[in-house]
């Protein structure tokens, strides 16, 4: 699937997240619905890896297609 973290930031958003802070290049992003506070690096725009991104994803609860 490979996103980059703009994409990735745009998906979060769209299921209930909002940005919370931004320390260097990691941006939190924060759903008040579900108490969850997530880490999203944010490098120059560049795709993040497939781990970083299933992990993200999986912690944030939205299914991969």
């Amino acid at each position: 699937m490979a996103l980059k973290s703009h994409k990735i930031v745009k998906l979060l958003k769209q299921n209930g997240f909002v940005e919370k802070s931004q320390n260097g290049s990691h941006l939190k992003m924060y759903n008040p619905e579900t108490n969850v506070t997530l880490p999203v690096p944010i490098h120059n725009d560049k795709e993040l890896e497939h781990g970083i991104e299933s992990k993200i994803l999986k912690q944030a609860g939205i299914k991969q297609s």
